[in-house]
């Protein structure tokens, strides 16, 4: 069976994991095998979302707990009756002494990387403290790296598998609704404002690509936002305009939603 392929491209940036995505369906459809994805980044499940559209189609979504940024899809056939079942993932631990050497998560992202699995089969990864991280991955990315060694920089990491249930997960953020005073609606003075970061790491998260407005990559920190905006930090949540006032003193009074 064949689906609209073309308007379901129609528009997106990146097309080429929507590609994966109709060919997995595609199959699915034709061989009534549900099936699970790679992970898929936030503005993949994003784009994703068109495929719910389909009334031939049943679409789940888990990325090890809820909230977690990167998932895993599950497709199947709408007229099958199916019994709820947990995505194929598994755990990492990543140790090493990063007490000198502080590193970010897409520091140990890459690293796993560069020991030879693809970033579609890593999920969420968060640092613990200055002793490593942890992280989700499929079943096979686990067999590969478990007791391998790599690097982040000048430090030795090492790498365990383990169950999910052996994670010590990050404390799950409570949105919180608050309100900040601004000279401008400046993408980077509100992004600032909203996650808790100086304005150079902003426009250090900018440079990267790491900061995403709408689910889109962003190059300019000037650009004002508007309400219903939401930007997305990697590894930090979200944050989204609810409303804004022009005060008697010509400043921006923003009021943000964190999640």
């Amino acid at each position: 069976m064949s689906l609209p392929r073309a308007p379901l491209l129609e528009g997106l940036a990146d097309p080429e994991a929507m590609h994966r995505l109709i060919d997995q369906a595609e199959e699915v459809l034709r061989t009534w095998q549900p099936s699970w994805s790679p992970f898929l980044s936030g503005p993949e499940l994003e784009d994703a979302r068109r495929l719910e559209a389909l009334t031939e189609l049943r679409m789940i979504r888990d990325g090890g707990r809820p909230g977690t940024e990167r998932c895993r899809v599950q497709l199947s056939r709408s007229d099958q009756e199916l019994q709820p079942e947990q995505a194929p993932i598994s755990g990492l631990r990543l140790e090493g002494n990063f007490l000198f050497d502080r590193a970010e998560a897409e520091d140990m992202r890459q690293a796993l990387i560069e020991l030879g699995v693809t970033a579609d089969q890593l999920g969420d990864l968060w640092l613990r403290g200055d002793r490593g991280a942890q992280a989700v991955c499929t079943p096979e990315a686990a067999l590969h790296l478990n007791g391998q060694t790599g690097r982040v920089r000048d430090v030795t990491l090492s790498v365990e598998a383990v169950t999910i249930d052996g994670l010590q997960w990050p404390a799950q953020r409570t949105p919180k609704r608050f309100t900040s005073v601004e000279a401008s609606c400046r993408l980077d003075a509100i992004a600032s404002a909203g996650f808790g970061l100086s304005r150079a790491k902003v426009t250090r998260q900018i440079r990267d690509g790491r900061l995403r407005l709408n689910w889109h990559p962003v190059r300019q920190a000037s650009r004002d936002l508007k309400v219903g905006d939401c930007l997305q930090l990697q590894d930090r949540g979200s944050v989204e305009v609810l409303n804004l006032e022009l005060t008697k003193r010509d400043r921006w009074r923003v009021e943000m939603l964190r999640r």
